[in-house]
Parts: structure tokens; sequence; C-alpha cells
């Protein structure tokens, strides 16, 4: 059960959105940085390819985001910052859950088994 596409998808979430996380907080550290592209996790679309190919397994990658830029070069919004870590931490909260839930029913499981 541990092994299966559905838990190794769900640590790929995971990890990819803790990038995102890391990625977010280096952005907002970031924001008067002259120069600074704001960097961009992707791992959505790769995942639910690995899924839809019986894997799951997926890394994360990390772009420096082509939005525009201010005067001095820098491209970050803390607005959209806002929002991404927002979605991120309900899509980790929700991954997270799943994760437990999972765990859940082996626990169950094991305790029926040695009943």
């Amino acid at each position: 059960m541990l092994e299966s596409v559905t838990a190794t998808a769900l640590m790929s979430a995971l990890d990819g959105l803790s990038q995102r996380q890391q990625a977010i907080a280096n952005n907002v550290a970031n924001v008067n940085t002259p120069g600074y592209q704001a960097q961009r996790v992707q791992f959505e679309e790769e995942l639910r390819q690995a899924v839809e190919n019986g894997s799951g397994d997926v890394d994360a990658t990390t772009r420096s985001s082509l939005e525009p830029t201010r005067s001095n070069g820098n491209n970050v919004n803390l607005d959209t910052e806002t929002l991404s870590n927002i979605d991120t931490v309900l899509r980790y909260q929700f991954a997270t859950q799943a994760i437990g839930g999972q765990l859940g029913s082996v626990k169950t499981a094991i305790g029926q088994a040695s009943a």
C-alpha cells in the first residue's frame, strides 16, 4: 500500500510543494534585490503524466520567472507570492492529510490482522 502509485505521487507532490515554499521564501527575501528574477517551481503536469503512466515519481523543476521586470530588473511581485504561498500551504495540508489517511488504513489493517 505504501508503495502504491498514489503514495508515490503524494510524496512527489509534497517534495514539489516544499521546494515551491522555499522558492517563495527566497523570492520574498529578495523583493528589493536589483536584478533578482523570481523563481517558479513546476511539477504538476509532470506528476499528472507520471500517474497516468503508472509511476507517480517526479522531480520538481525550478525556473526563473518570465514575468515583466521593474526598472531595477527585479520581477518579484508580493501579491503573486502571497497568493502562491496560500495555495501551496493548502495543497501541502491536503497532501499530508491524504497520506495520513493511507497510513491510518494500513494501521487499521495491521490491527485487524493481528486480532
